[in-house]
């Protein structure tokens, strides 16, 4: 099947039903998107579709053929870091950063939809589970790109 992920053109040989985060892991050596409940509940395999977010572990790969997949990888790929991932370095967010890169295509896909959020929209638009427990710094982030 042929896949469109970061604007560029693969050609993968998986089941159809194979998860689009398992095609994107272990088939195009993407691994910024992370695995962590497969259920689609913590956020930390979100990808954009057509720049929207969506959890990656339970689609399956047949359902993205003819859409934009995004991975973290693919946000400033060859360019500067985008405001958002810039924040998250500013206030060092990121603890163990495995949440991370789902927290950052959340936020980045709200932007697509609001560009003038506030940070408070933003927090409730962030339902990616951090173990660390760094929701504090990354209040910090939203309240420096959005204001209070």
């Amino acid at each position: 099947m042929k896949l469109l992920v970061n604007g560029s053109a693969h050609s993968v040989e998986a089941p159809p039903d194979k998860p689009l985060l398992w095609v994107l892991r272990e088939d195009l050596a993407l691994a910024g998107t992370k695995y962590s409940c497969g259920i689609g509940r913590c956020g930390a395999c979100t990808v954009h579709l057509d720049g929207v977010a969506a959890p990656s572990c339970m689609l399956p790969v047949v359902a993205v053929e003819g859409l934009a997949v995004t991975t973290i990888e693919g946000v400033s790929a060859g360019g500067p870091m985008t405001p958002v991932q810039q924040a998250w370095l500013d206030h060092g967010v990121s603890q163990c950063g495995y949440c991370q890169p789902g927290m950052i295509m959340s936020v980045l896909s709200l932007l697509a939809e609001t560009p003038r959020p506030s940070a408070e929209a933003a927090a409730a638009r962030l339902n990616v589970l951090c173990r660390c427990g760094t929701y504090p710094r990354v209040r910090k982030a939203l309240g420096a790109l959005f204001g209070p």
